[in-house]
């Protein structure tokens, strides 16, 4: 039995997210195509006969523009920390830029190993890919590089036989049927957010965030409430939409994953909020589970 914990690090938008939905089999880990979508620590946990790896989603490290996005940054630093092995998760379709170096600079005040894991090489080709291999072989001291696509599974047997390499310990930390960390009442507040990430656009995603305010688990039904939060009224008005078309769709879909997801019937209730200026609040992003702001 091999055994130990592993954080995935990286840049925004770089599929830190759909990684760990695909190493785990499960969807712990909301996903869009917009920066920042994970915003708090998420654990998913692997399971085969002779291993187990609880994986440690983070927060994309990115130049904070408000004390939110300085919260989110020391989340993820944290977990760089107190782990067997670290996964640098990088967009190989994207240019090696200073976000990357940064996160790069960071890691080298730690002995523990990296691991290059070059995501979404579906998007270019074989030549693009070594290409990758040797421009950040000159940057940074990585333990192994390992090319994959999170979104096609594609070498992702290759990178878990990789990891089992630099686990320490030889015990199960948990049943194995257990997949996260995350509340049935966290994940279902994460799933009316992802939903309105993936049907709004240019400001709304990084001004939104969602708290489950009431959840009732009764004999046939689960009763949930979530608190839509933004920072003004004008994106108020485009999550409500013309008649409350927009939060009903959000709704109805959030409602149908949920419903998956604690296998009964679901009434969600979702009420839009405005707090002005909610991530610059000291007291509002801790209420909304945010950690470490000081």
């Amino acid at each position: 039995m091999k055994s130990g914990y592993v954080s995935l690090i990286g840049r925004p938008n770089v599929g830190k997210s759909t990684l760990l939905n695909t190493l785990v089999n499960a969807k712990v880990a909301i996903t869009s195509n917009k920066a920042q979508t994970t915003r708090n620590i998420i654990q998913g946990v692997y399971n085969d006969k002779d291993t187990q790896i609880v994986f440690v989603d983070t927060p994309g490290i990115h130049k904070p523009i408000n004390k939110l996005g300085k919260a989110l940054n020391k989340q993820a630093i944290s977990l760089s920390k107190d782990v067997d092995v670290i996964l640098f998760v990088v967009d190989a379709s994207d240019y090696l830029g200073a976000g990357d170096r940064y996160v790069m600079s960071v890691l080298k005040s730690s002995d523990i190993p990296v691991i290059l894991v070059l995501n979404k090489i579906d998007r270019i080709t074989d030549e693009q890919i070594m290409y990758k291999i040797n421009e950040y072989k000159d940057e940074y001291p990585f333990a192994e590089i390992v090319p994959i696509s999170a979104l096609k599974a594609d070498n992702t047997t290759r990178l878990l036989s990789v990891i089992r390499k630099y686990l320490t310990d030889n015990i199960k930390y948990y049943e194995d049927d257990y997949l996260t960390s995350n509340s049935t009442s966290f994940m279902a507040s994460e799933i009316v957010r992802e939903k309105i990430l993936n049907l709004t656009e240019e400001e709304v995603p990084h001004s939104v965030t969602c708290l489950t305010v009431d959840y009732k688990d009764k004999t046939n039904l689960v009763s949930i409430a979530v608190d839509i939060i933004v920072d003004r009224d004008s994106l108020k008005k485009i999550i409500i939409g013309h008649k409350g078309e927009m939060l009903k769709k959000i709704g109805t879909m959030a409602r149908k994953e949920i419903e998956m997801l604690v296998g009964k019937q679901v009434y969600l209730e979702l009420f839009v909020k405005v707090i002005d200026n909610w991530r610059d609040k000291e007291r509002y992003i801790k209420e909304l589970g945010f950690k470490n702001i000081e």
